[in-house]
This record gives structure tokens, C-alpha cells and sequence, in this order.
């Protein structure tokens, strides 16, 4: 079968293609340093930057080169464009906790001038970054001499003017804003606005509005913390604003409810507009089913009329206009329900993992064990699942469908449930905004893929 029709935006269109392989960064070693594992993974709104941040707080830029028509095959691959520190590892004296580095999120502003801004968060603390270029350098001061100590006014006989000469590009980051001490628990989300001056971040508990600007205080918009902390059922696992009404956003609930709120109707949105959740098949009810229906990720279509929400088993896309079922269901991995048991026991049952939109919302992306990921294409509701590894890293390689054998008799190709290695997780994608173009995270290296247009 051919690769999953994604016609991201831009071209495609219904065309069938395959996924061929284009570039992976990082180290091959064999034992990875946990520093080194990344958390998030993000396209800025024209897909020519792409963020990814790691558990060691660093935030990795890598920018698309432009075309070279002297390598026809090199379209537009991403190199390294700014490496800095986001985050530092922090101790918290007054409750004697360590808060840890990791880059929880990373979200782009739109860009408004020649400089990129992002806002990244730890478990605690977002801070807005400015990016920008210098490529030359002011000369010939008055007061200082060119190595920057003072001169001797005595000596200075006539007024020079500074020139500007060209240098060796510079990239910088600078921290422009911290907002800190506004999250109780874990920040879990941040969602930038589509007014483009806030923006929301997610705790277990509370959803907070920020302006950009003001890094003093936040509103609080939801708060689920009962009075009573042992009546406690749900808390909030992940939340988004609307891409193009800025009165509403939605959040998602470990119980597998998503509520969308409308900023209009009250200060505090403690009353949901809307409440989407899917009746339980009794018939299916077992002692993993709560934790399995816990929503890990949720996120708006770029139309702004679908949702699609991803729990531990399966991708569900909700019409905004019909709460009480999804339009669409997807099986991600279904042949681990009978694997539940052994992985409540080491833990994988509570993996989060995150999906994304194609351009053009016609396919959706999500991660799988084994380096696996999963395509669905909405329009012929084909499927493929892809493995990001070393092995088909040749330049140009085209990604073979893999298949997992249930039970029976293995086919030749087909890879058997028992030896799926959990250890090897795809949590973090990404899809270009305007092409078929996908960045895949498995542990400490960053795939990028792209079509190959038959």
C-alpha cells in the first residue's frame, strides 16, 4: 500500500505517495543520556523553523535550507540554526521539591518581524524567547577603543562616527519574559492565542490566561481543585485555544471528557459551553479502562471545526457541533489491549502520547511503541504504520508499511506483539504546516521524513 494521501496544504492534493527518509539528528550511541531524551516537538507557522526541547532544558532550532538546485535531492533540509539553555534545574525550599529542567512545551508566536519569539515551560516556569540575527557589528566608538576599554579623554582630539562593518552571522536568544509562581502543579499545556497577545497554560488543576506582556499576573479562567483534595476524580491533562475565535478553548480530562469553554459567557469558565465524551461500551468495561480512556493530547483542527483527542488505545476526531460521540475513531494499537496487564505493571500504560493535523486536516500522525507511527488518511480512511530507525536511514529510502502479527502464524514481513520493544516510544511528532514534511522524536533522535511523489 501506498504511504497515507497527507496533501499537506500545499501539494499532494489525493495523490498517493511514500514517505521516504531525509534526514535524523543525534547521536547513534547505544546508551543514551537522559539529558538527551527529547520532550517536544514543534513547526513554527511557515515550517522553515523547527524546535524540538529535551529533558536537559536545551531548546534545539534547526532551520530549512533553501533549495540547491546543484542537489535537487536535498529539498530543503534542516540543519542547526540556535542551540540555547531554556531552563536550569531548580529547587523549590519552602515545599522541598526539585524542579526538574525538561522542556514540557514549546510554542511559536507568529511572526511579526525579522525576529522569532517561542514560549517554552518546565514543570513551572515559561519563559517568552526573542531570536534574532546580527551580522554586523558597530566600529569606531569615541569613548572606547575597539577592544572595549575605555579611552583616556585626554586623548580623544576629534568626533568619530561609529560604522556599521559586516561580521560572521550571528544567531542569539534572549530571554524576554518570564512568567513564574502562577502553577501549583506540573504545567502540562501552553496554547498561544489567536489574538496574538495571550496566551493559556494548563496545570492538573488550573488553566491560566497571560498577556505577553505582563509577567506579574495571570487570570485563573478554570479551576477543578475541589475543597476537599480526597474528593479529588480528574484532573486536566491538556488544553488548546481555538485557532481562529479567541473566546474559546477546550480541555481534556484523565477521565476521557474534553469541555470547551467560552471566555464570554464569565471570567472564571468553571461552566463548560460544551462537554464531548463517548459512552462506555459496558461489554468492554475492565479494571484498565479509566486509564486507558484518559485523554493524553488535544488539538484543533486548523479549520477550526474538528478536535481530535488521543487516549492510550486510539485518536478520536469530535465535530465541534456534535458533543455526545466522535465523527471518527482510529485504533492506534489494538493488539495491546490484551497487553494491558503487563504494561500497567512497567508503567507504558500511562505513556503520553501526542497527535498532530496534516496541513490541509486531511491526515492525522500519531506515535506507537517500537519507534512505530501511525498515519490515518480521513478521506479513504486508509492506514499505514512507519518505523523511524537507523536502518532505513539512506538518503531518499522509502519507509516500508510495517505490520503487527496478533497471533497465528507470522507472515515474513509482519513483526510478532511479544517483541515489540516498549522501551522505544514515539511521543512527539510533528507536521509541517504546509507540506508533507513530518518530524519524528524516538528518544534522542529527531527524524525528519518527506513524500516521495510517484
Amino acid at each position: 500500500m501506498a504511504g497515507v494521501a497527507g496533501g499537506g496544504g500545499g501539494g499532494g492534493g489525493g495523490n498517493d505517495f511514500q514517505w521516504c527518509f531525509s534526514q535524523v539528528k543525534g547521536a547513534i550511541d547505544e546508551d543514551v543520556a537522559e539529558a538527551d531524551i527529547i520532550s517536544t516537538v514543534e513547526f513554527n507557522y511557515s515550517g522553515d523553523l523547527l524546535a524540538t526541547g529535551d529533558k536537559g532544558g536545551r531548546v534545539v532550532i534547526f532551520q530549512r535550507e533553501q533549495e540547491n538546485k546543484s542537489r535537487p535531492h536535498s529539498r530543503g533540509e534542516y540543519n542547526v540554526y540556535s542551540t540555547f539553555q531554556s531552563h536550569e534545574p531548580e529547587f523549590d525550599y519552602l515545599k522541598s521539591l526539585e524542579i526538574e529542567e525538561k522542556i514540557n512545551k514549546i510554542r511559536w508566536l507568529p511572526q511579526q518581524n525579522a525576529a522569532h519569539f517561542l514560549l517554552s515551560t518546565n514543570d513551572k516556569t515559561i519563559k517568552l524567547w526573542k531570536i534574532s540575527e546580527r551580522d554586523k557589528r558597530a566600529e569606531g566608538y569615541n569613548l572606547k577603543d575597539e577592544d572595549g576599554r575605555l579611552r583616556d579623554p585626554f586623548r580623544i582630539t576629534a568626533l568619530r562616527v561609529p560604522i556599521l562593518k559586516p561580521m560572521d552571522l550571528m544567531v542569539e536568544a534572549s530571554p524576554r519574559r518570564i512568567f513564574a509562581n502562577a502553577h501549583t502543579y506540573h504545567i502540562n499545556s501552553i496554547s498561544v492565542n489567536s489574538d496574538h497577545e495571550t496566551y493559556l497554560s494548563a496545570d492538573d488543576l488550573r488553566i491560566n490566561l497571560w498577556h505577553l506582556e505582563i509577567t506579574d499576573r495571570s487570570f485563573n479562567i478554570v479551576d477543578i481543585k475541589p475543597a476537599n483534595m480526597e474528593e479529588l476524580t480528574e484532573v486536566i491533562t491538556a488544553a488548546e485555544f481555538h485557532p481562529h475565535h479567541c473566546n474559546v478553548f477546550v480541555y481534556s480530562s484523565s477521565k476521557g471528557t474534553i469541555r470547551l469553554c467560552d471566555m464570554r459567557s464569565s471570567a472564571l469558565c468553571d461552566r463548560h459551553s460544551k462537554f464531548f465524551e463517548e459512552p462506555e461500551d459496558p461489554s468492554s468495561r475492565s479494571f484498565f479502562s479509566e486509564i486507558i480512556s484518559s485523554i493524553s493530547d488535544v488539538k484543533f483542527s486548523h479549520s477550526g471545526r474538528y478536535m481530535m483527542t488521543r487516549d492510550y488505545l486510539s485518536v478520536k476526531v469530535w465535530d465541534l457541533n456534535m458533543e455526545n460521540r466522535p465523527v471518527e475513531t482510529y485504533q492506534v494499537h489494538e493488539y495491546l489491549r490484551s497487553k494491558l496487564c503487563s504494561l500497567y505493571e512497567n508503567d507504558c500504560i500511562f505513556d503520553k502520547f501526542e497527535c498532530c493535523w496534516n496541513g490541509s486536516d486531511s491526515a492525522i500522525m500519531t506515535g506507537s511503541y517500537n519507534n512505530f507511527f501511525r498515519m490515518f488518511d480521513r478521506n479513504t480512511r486508509r492506514d499505514i504504520t512507519l518505523e523511524a530507525s537507523r536502518e532505513s536511514s539512506k538518503p531518499r529510502a522509502i519507509l516500508k508499511p510495517r505490520k503487527v502479527c496478533t497471533g497465528g502464524k507470522r507472515k515474513k514481513d509482519e513483526i510478532s506483539v511479544d517483541s515489540l520493544d516498549f522501551n522505544k516510544k514515539i511521543l512527539h511528532t510533528a507536521w509541517h504546516p504546509a507540506e508533507n514534511i513530518i518530524a519524528v522524536a524516538a528518544t534522542n533522535n529527531l527524524y525528519i521524513f518527506q513524500d516521495k511523489i510517484n
